[in-house]
């Protein structure tokens, strides 16, 4: 079984302090943008320009919550934590998208509640060019953050937060487009609509990414088994290993918190035919393969004449 990391606490690993850096770009941006973004709004009355930067400023608690996740989660395993805390991951991503759900559902209401009053004449110059430079800006931070911890779910579920964003900036820029035609047709009216309209367009076509950072946090936090090509190379590792020894099929059970994945492997063999040794140079063979992942695997090998204890 793989253990913990032997790095102190007080010095992380490199992807730690790469992550945590990726989340305080994170944070600066979002203080940054979604201030001004909100500022601007209030002043010119866009309820879509207040939207976008309340949804960037409600992402300052959501990256100081995914801090103390990385924090938590790279901690070594201690005696009140045996297993180590590497759910705080998956759990802070969850949270994150259920908060940016409820930052859509304030889009919405709010969007509704303009319509029902008759609109908002927001000048459509404004919709243009903060849409353009919020959509460029999102996007850069994006990258950013990508670039500087590839590997982290924290930093993707932040990736996923900055794309929204440039979503979001993208229609309002549209939105802009549409509004200039609408006045110059003498559809004030009409034009009046743009600015809740733009919000519902938004939050259509962005609620999918915090739901699916709801659905993968909450498939972990339930000891999902691993999903896509973790599952496809952990298929390898068992099969090949199997092969190399010609061992029948066994049991395998596998989870993954964070970046730690548990596999339990049981195979079921015929009576006086295996040695330790023979049982260990199995368990040395599938570790090592296990070990290529880009994971924490802690490994359970295990190999019984017994059907009945391999569950």
């Amino acid at each position: 079984m793989s253990g913990p990391s032997d790095e102190p606490p007080d010095e992380p690993p490199d992807d730690a302090r790469r992550e945590r850096r990726a989340l305080v770009v994170s944070i600066l941006a979002s203080a940054v943008i979604g201030f001004a973004a909100a500022t601007w709004g209030v002043l010119v009355q866009a309820d879509v320009l207040v939207f976008d930067g309340v949804y960037m400023l409600a992402g300052i608690g959501l990256v100081a919550v995914s801090l103390l996740a990385s924090r938590a989660a790279n901690a070594p395993p201690s005696a009140r934590f045996p297993f180590g805390r590497s759910a705080a991951t998956p759990l802070a991503v969850a949270v994150q998208g259920a908060a940016l759900l409820a930052a859509l559902l304030y889009g919405v209401v709010s969007a509704v509640g303009t319509i029902l009053q008759g609109g908002s004449p927001v000048p459509a110059t404004v919709l243009m060019v903060y849409g353009v430079a919020s959509a460029a800006a999102s996007w850069l931070v994006a990258v950013l953050v990508a670039r500087t911890a590839p590997a982290s779910e924290l930093a993707r579920a932040e990736v996923v937060a900055w794309r929204s964003g440039a979503v979001l900036s993208l229609v309002v820029a549209v939105g802009g487009v549409v509004a200039a035609v609408l006045r110059s047709a003498g559809r004030d009216g009409l034009a009046d609509h743009v600015d809740p309209v733009l919000v519902l367009v938004a939050v259509a076509l962005v609620v999918h990414l915090p739901v699916r950072l709801v659905r993968d946090g909450m498939h972990e936090l339930l000891e999902g088994a691993p999903t896509g090509t973790l599952a496809a190379a952990l298929d390898d590792a068992v099969t090949r290993t199997r092969e190399q020894f010609d061992l029948p099929e066994p049991t395998v059970r596998a989870t993954k918190l964070g970046r730690r994945m548990y596999v339990e492997v049981t195979f079921v063999v015929g009576e006086h035919g295996w040695e330790v040794d023979d049982e260990d140079a199995v368990r040395r063979a599938l570790t090592a393969r296990l070990d290529a992942l880009p994971l924490d695997v802690w490994a359970t090998i295990e190999l019984t004449t017994d059907p009945t204890l391999a569950g």
